[in-house]
This record gives structure tokens, sequence and C-alpha cells, in this order.
């Protein structure tokens, strides 16, 4: 059964009815469950003891108390919880033995205290040296090797701007399928656009392994041929062989000097 808390109204209607009415009908009120002998705000009482009391106020001449007013700022009756029963002994012997384990550790912790903990830095002091030496020994020897940002974010964008592509194909398949094929019914415009979708994603990614494909084979066609180089001509420099043309070919170790060339510059001596 619903209980309902005592509201101030009830309070004093309850006080107004034990000056008013018998001793008989009063008790016949009060032995009631729950209990109205000590009538307090927020004690439980029942619906049919709110209306008894409206009854009674009402017989009595109180027409200023109706059931609305009664009612006004009641709520439901929770009641307290029960009390908590009392521990076994065991229980207490349990709990008594576990404070003086506790108490003996605490106290052997403060006449033994551990090491305090050390932070990194105090673990190993040479650490910020050792880090500035490894940098300094692996620090690229020319500027072309510093730093990688413009590869990366190219990189980086051809990535996303594929991704787009896919995005931009699929969606734009799957929406060109729905309205063509408006005329049709729902279902079948649903599974139309879907197979739609899938078979131009799967088309875009054959393209693309084909792409990476292609790319991997001419890599390695360059890997394959080996890349010749021959002297064709040069220059001696030096005090008195200044204006001398040396011709080197390929299949000759040691230059020799053109017969031609040196004839030519005899007759201009001459």
């Amino acid at each position: 059964m619903v209980l309902l808390t005592m509201t101030p109204s009830i309070v004093e209607g309850l006080q107004l009815l034990a000056q008013g009415i018998p001793e008989a009908e009063l008790l016949l009120l009060c032995q009631q469950e729950p209990s109205l002998e000590q009538p307090a705000v927020g004690n439980p009482i029942s619906h049919t003891q709110v209306s008894d009391i409206w009854r009674a106020l009402k017989a009595a001449g109180h027409e200023g108390y109706t059931l609305e007013s009664l009612l006004k700022g009641s709520q439901v009756y929770v009641p307290p919880p029960p009390p908590k029963p009392e521990p076994s002994e065991e229980y207490k012997a349990l709990m008594a033995r576990l404070r003086r384990e506790q108490e003996e550790r605490e106290y052997q912790q403060m006449i033994n205290p551990q090491p305090r903990l050390e932070s990194f830095s105090q673990r190993f002091p040479n650490a910020p040296a050792l880090q500035q030496s490894f940098a300094a020994v692996n620090k690229p020897t020319r500027a072309d090797d510093v730093g990688d940002d413009d590869v990366t974010f190219n990189d980086v964008h051809r990535q996303l701007m594929l991704i787009l592509n896919f995005i931009v194909s699929i969606f734009g398949v799957a929406a060109s399928l729905w309205i063509l094929a408006r005329w049709w019914s729902t279902p079948a415009r649903l599974f139309l656009t879907l197979g739609g979708s899938i078979l131009v994603g799967i088309a875009e990614v054959a393209l693309y392994l084909g792409y990476i494909w292609h790319l991997g084979q001419e890599k390695k066609k360059e890997a394959k041929e080996k890349e010749v180089k021959e002297v064709v001509q040069t220059w001696t420099v030096g005090p008195h062989d200044a204006d001398k043309l040396v011709e080197v070919s390929s299949s000759t170790k040691e230059p020799t000097e053109t017969s031609a060339l040196r004839r030519r510059k005899s007759k201009v001596n001459e």
C-alpha cells in the first residue's frame, strides 16, 4: 500500500479533531494503520485516513479544510532504511586483527622508510648530454638531407586527393542512378544504387592498382638499365701545356695528343 506524508493541514486537522470529537471516535481513527497518535509533518498516512479526517472535519463544521487543502504539499512516504544488523563476533575479531596489522605496517614504514623514488633526470643525469651527442653525430652532412616536409606534404596531398576522387566518383554515380531510376520502386532503386556504387569503387581500386603496378614496372626497367659514361675530350692545364688538347677514347686509359691539332699548332708558330 502506498502511503503519503502528513502535511501541516493534516496535523492541524487532527489537533482540531482531538479537541472537538468524542474520544471513542478519535481512538477508532487513531487505531488505523499507520498510527495517528502522535501526528507530525512527514509521518506516514494512508489515503483512507485522509478521507476519514476530511469527513470528520466536515461533520464537525470545519468547512475550511478541503480534501485538496489537506493533500497540498503531501508526497509519497519513503520509509527509512532498516538499521544495519549488529556484526558478529567473528567479524569484530577479524576487523580488530586487520587494524592491528595495518598499524604494525604503518609503524614499520615509519621506522624503516623506503628509499625515495628517483626521477628520470636523477636516475640518468647524463641523458641530456648523450642525447645532444647522438643528435650531433647523426646530424645530416648535406643541406639536401635536412627535412622532407615538401615531399611529405606532396605525398599526403596526393593521397587525400585520391581518396576525395574515390568518394566523389562513388557518390556521383550513386546519385545519378538514384535519379535515373526515380520511376522504379524504392527497394529496386536502392539495390541499383548500391550495386552501381560498389562497381565504381571496385573499378577505381583496380585502376589505382594498375597504375601502381605500371609505376613499379617502370622503376624496375630503369634499375636494370646501366648508365655508361664516356669521356670525349679533356684539356690539360699547366704552365707549359696550356694550349694542348688531349683526346681520350673510351677504350684507352692514357691520353694521346692528336697529331692534327699538334701539326696545326706548329704551323701557327711558324
